[in-house]
């Protein structure tokens, strides 16, 4: 597919393919050690990584787009985008011929961050399990999260892509959470009740959620509403009778659904996910990311907002004793 037209999902070779070992070797002998076992074990694929059910569903959707729309480039496509050396190029490869993925665009940097790629690449999300890349796509305004596989392995669909978004920092702005951080909670429900009527400004994922609905369109254009293979679901903190509205108005605002809106209250996401079984969950806080994780659900980080800031700093003591 062109890359117009094309949704682009771009993903890193630790969040496809799971490299533990290859990455041991590179932190403790270095590069030339990486390489030399990379070469020698280029024909034993690589097993299955945290993105990887989620890179088959969107195959899946592909495959049915193409029977509906045969002459149609509005697809998910698919890059491979890897500061990896071109010479690993050829295990990778060989894992996703292994495993019959349809991946044709690599984009492998050799060292190099890939972030200044994504964007001429067009790309509509990028996954990694690499923090410091996402927190570098999120400030170039491209949607990302940091992918983390599940403590457990929960069994997900093969025909249905299933995508569950939190609201505020992901799909939304941090507006209400800044609140919430500043002036505690009574304070954000009579906010959200007096601006019920204001949408929310967008989040660094709005607009994935709005590149899904697009395809979602093209199914029920079919009369596929109900049998539709992706699936979105809404999974917020938030409270539906005190502030669950806005959220609602804000979606129909930008002319944007989720099929599913799920108000927990505060009551944790993990058991809710456990029953939705998504391919990815993105969520802001580390702390619902961890929840997930536990309950079998592969999350993402999406580090945007006051989340972040407010917990950096314990962050930094714990990994830097001696800087500032």
């Amino acid at each position: 597919p062109k890359p117009e037209n094309a949704i682009t999902i771009a993903v890193s070779s630790r969040a496809l393919f799971r490299m533990e070992e290859e990455q041991k070797i590179y932190t403790e002998q270095g590069v030339e050690a990486y390489v030399k076992y990379q070469l020698d074990h280029e024909n034993e694929p690589f097993l299955p990584g945290a993105a990887f059910p989620f890179v088959k569903a969107l195959e899946a959707v592909n495959a049915q787009l193409r029977e509906l729309y045969p002459d149609s480039e509005e697809l998910f496509d698919i890059v491979l985008m890897t500061n990896n050396h071109a010479q690993v190029g050829v295990r990778l490869i060989n894992s996703i011929n292994h495993y019959d993925l349809f991946i044709e665009r690599f984009c492998m940097t050799g060292g190099n961050s890939p972030i200044c790629y994504l964007k001429a690449y067009h790309t509509n999300l990028y996954l990694s399990s690499d923090a410091e890349k996402v927190s570098g796509a999120i400030e170039e305004g491209i949607a990302a999260a940091t992918i983390f596989s599940p403590s457990r392995d929960l069994e997900v669909s093969d025909k249905q892509l299933r995508v569950a978004f939190d609201g505020d920092a992901v799909l939304f702005s941090d507006e209400s959470e800044q609140i919430v951080k500043a002036h505690g909670l009574d304070m954000f429900f009579e906010h959200e009740k007096a601006h019920e009527n204001k949408p929310l400004a967008q989040g660094p994922l709005k607009g994935f959620l709005e590149a899904l609905g697009k395809l979602q369109k093209k199914f029920y254009s079919k009369g596929l509403r109900l049998e539709c293979p992706i699936r979105t679901y809404l999974v917020t903190a938030r409270s539906a009778a005190s502030s669950g509205a806005r959220a609602l108005k804000t979606l129909r605002s930008w002319g944007l659904e989720t099929d599913e809106a799920l108000f927990l209250a505060g009551a944790p996401k993990g058991p809710l996910l456990r029953k939705i079984r998504p391919h990815i969950f993105f969520d802001d806080q580390m702390f619902h990311v961890e929840g997930a994780k536990e309950m079998g659900t592969v999350a993402a980080h999406v580090p945007y907002g006051v989340a972040q800031k407010h917990k950096r700093p314990a962050q930094e003591k714990q990994q830097t004793p001696n800087s500032k």
